[in-house]
């Protein structure tokens, strides 16, 4: 079943379309930095584009758009992923990789592509859904960690299975054109977006790397060592890429005793 935005799970823990939030009190237009309550972490945008990271930060800073209960119009540069799809893709068939996504028009770096919807799980929903796969299903779910200030880690699960957007056809790769980022809009509940990380041409097909490392420092040596033993249980790489990893990234955290 098709659907553009995250939905409820099926233990239905979770809205992620619940309103908690408060609105800006912006009376413009357009809303500004160090003015917006929703700016308070500094500005998103150039325009549509994601802004860079600064090379002095590790991690992407957080994304809180304008929201629902906002005062700002609708043209407010602070709403992107929002306002959903914006370009021409398509669905194809793979050499493969089964399914996949590709851009029918150019795309520029920085700009918002599609989101990976689908249903937003607990954890022990998410653990018992992949408890029920075999080696020869496809695994949809993702898990999202984000590491806050204090030490804690956010976890976020989305499963498009049953219940998702175009993002369910994004392949892999070890050298991604797309770069995925948490952006949330009416409450603590992220929307899964997936901003162009170099300039995409037309025809080229769309990828992310599953394991969120596109920004994060290598792996060490014992994750390393960890993959290497899970290896009987992962599955190949056809990326191609010149750095490819042989095998698609192994979470271990949702195949193991909760």
């Amino acid at each position: 079943q098709y659907s553009p935005d995250n939905v409820a799970g099926a233990d239905g823990k979770i809205d992620p379309t619940e309103i908690t939030f408060p609105g800006c009190f912006c009376l413009t237009s357009s809303c500004m930095v160090h003015v917006c309550s929703c700016l308070s972490h500094g500005e998103n945008y150039n325009g549509l584009c994601l802004r860079p990271t600064d090379k002095e930060e590790e991690y992407t800073r957080p994304v809180f758009e304008c929201n629902a209960m906002c005062q700002c119009g609708e043209s407010c540069q602070n709403r992107v992923v929002q306002r959903g799809l914006q370009f021409r893709l398509e669905v194809f068939k793979t050499e493969k990789k089964g399914w996949g996504l590709r851009t029918l028009e150019f795309i520029a770096k920085g700009r918002f592509v599609c989101e990976y919807a689908g249903e937003v799980l607990g954890f022990n929903e998410a653990y018992r859904r992949i408890q029920t796969q075999t080696s020869k299903d496809s695994n949809y779910i993702i898990a999202v960690r984000e590491h806050l200030h204090n030490g804690q880690i956010m976890e976020t699960f989305v499963d498009p299975t049953y219940i998702g957007n175009v993002g369910r056809f994004l392949n892999h790769s070890c050298e991604p054109n797309l770069l995925m980022v948490p952006v949330r809009v009416d409450s603590m509940v992220p929307k899964l977006a997936l901003f162009a990380a170099t300039d995409i041409s037309a025809g080229e097909e769309l990828s992310y790397d599953y394991s969120g490392r596109f920004h994060n420092l290598p792996m060490t040596n014992r994750e390393q060592k960890s993959l290497e033993e899970d290896n009987r249980l992962r599955k190949p790489c056809y990326c191609g890429s010149r750095t490819c990893a042989s095998f698609l990234p192994w979470d271990s955290s949702l195949f193991s005793t909760p």
